[in-house]
């Protein structure tokens, strides 16, 4: 166990984000990759969810499209997020927020924390 410890540490590279939590709406933008070409894609919502520790620590973004809920999961540590960007602190009471997927219109809304 210590040895797998030591490699994540070594050998994974580590990237330096804002402290983001569950209730927090971030903007994560990523490279995707279209035949040859990469271009940079944003995808904006409220973090539900970050679980793991480590390199294997991820996170969970969920955002309505119209009135589809979308959500995506990222990696902490994936190579092709090139920026994370808090754009509102909330006020949430827990650290997985999954009921926000029944919630619809004002009642899906969060407290903002004041600073």
């Amino acid at each position: 166990m210590d040895l797998i410890k030591y490699v994540q540490e070594k050998y994974i590279e580590q990237k330096k984000w804002p402290d983001f939590k569950a209730g927090d709406t971030i903007t994560v933008t990523y490279m995707i990759k279209e035949g040859d070409k990469t271009r940079p894609q944003s995808f904006k919502g409220v973090v539900i969810q970050r679980r793991g520790s480590g390199a294997t620590e991820t996170f969970t973004i969920r955002k309505m499209s119209g009135e589809i809920g979308v959500e995506r999961i990222f990696p902490i540590n994936a190579p092709s997020i090139s920026s994370i960007e808090v754009n509102k602190r909330g006020k949430v009471r827990r650290a997985r927020i999954f009921y926000q997927r029944q919630r619809m219109g004002k009642a899906a809304r969060i407290k903002e924390k004041r600073m």
